[in-house]
């Protein structure tokens, strides 16, 4: 794939809920290396869109390309397996499993998921798990949870599980991350770790997010491009500053002021 071709394609997509369209004719694109911004007002659409590039749901009409192949029609594990990494506003972690085990489960295929390994091939179970736990280490380091590797996932805090679900994206190797609110009832000082492992990611990792986020600030500051959504269709996109000066995205969205930007509510 060229450098100059999208990583994600969005192509006329509808997505129809008896006879309702919650998705109706999106298209946009998804520049590699980037961390593009996906807002909108509640009922614009954008969960709806990570649903239908995930693979959680199908379109009802429209393609959607991922690094030049069409995904739309796939499965969740399929798109996993291609590269393309989802989370949830409310983060999913094992309660009680700790942080470390948490990110030590995500690598696929693991030997150790084959009974019959750990009778006959134990050295090449315990190598792969030996790899695993530095790996995991790694990137506890990385989202600055190391020294609660050993605590159990459901103690930790709203924000320490964000940065816990950003690891185990992380140990996944995604090549598209597709974040939804990571922001949502985080501390200020966690939000700060969040959004530097997100940069770092992107600029030393190579990974490309998207992300639906609701703290206009937040997005502002992180996001470019930024994609504007309303009713199900996409009606902007650009910079930041193009964003906010919109006269279309001001005042259907924004609130009538272009240099107050009013909260999105979902």
């Amino acid at each position: 794939m060229s450098d100059n071709a999208p990583i994600l394609e969005l192509q006329n997509v509808v997505k129809e809920f008896d006879g309702n369209r919650a998705v109706d004719g999106c298209s946009f694109q998804v520049m590699p290396g980037t961390i593009t911004g996906l807002i909108g007002p509640n009922g614009a659409g954008k969960t709806t869109v990570f649903n239908l590039v995930s693979g959680n749901l199908s379109c009802t009409s429209g393609a959607i390309y991922f690094q030049g192949q069409r995904i739309d029609g796939l499965s969740p594990h399929q798109t996993a397996r291609r590269g393309i990494v989802r989370t949830f506003q409310i983060p999913r972690e094992l309660k009680r499993m700790t942080v470390l085990e948490n990110l030590m489960l995500v690598p696929a295929d693991q030997s150790g998921e084959k009974i019959w390994n750990s009778w006959f091939l134990p050295w090449r179970v315990q190598r792969q798990e030996l790899q695993n736990q530095v790996r995991a280490q790694e990137i506890l380091e990385f989202v600055n949870l190391s020294h609660l590797r050993d605590e159990y996932a459901g103690n930790l805090s709203t924000g320490q599980k964000k940065l816990l679900e950003m690891g185990q994206t992380l140990m996944a190797e995604p090549k598209l991350v597709l974040l939804d609110e990571p922001g949502a009832g985080v501390n200020p000082t966690l939000l700060n770790e969040l959004v530097a492992s997100i940069r770092t990611a992107t600029k030393e990792r190579g990974i490309t997010f998207l992300l639906i986020e609701h703290d206009m600030n937040l997005v502002m500051g992180l996001c470019d491009p930024i994609v504007v959504m309303i009713n199900g269709k996409n009606v902007a996109q650009g910079s930041p500053e193009q964003v906010r000066n919109d006269p279309m995205v001001i005042e259907a969205y924004l609130g009538g002021t272009a240099a107050s930007p009013r909260p999105e509510s979902r």
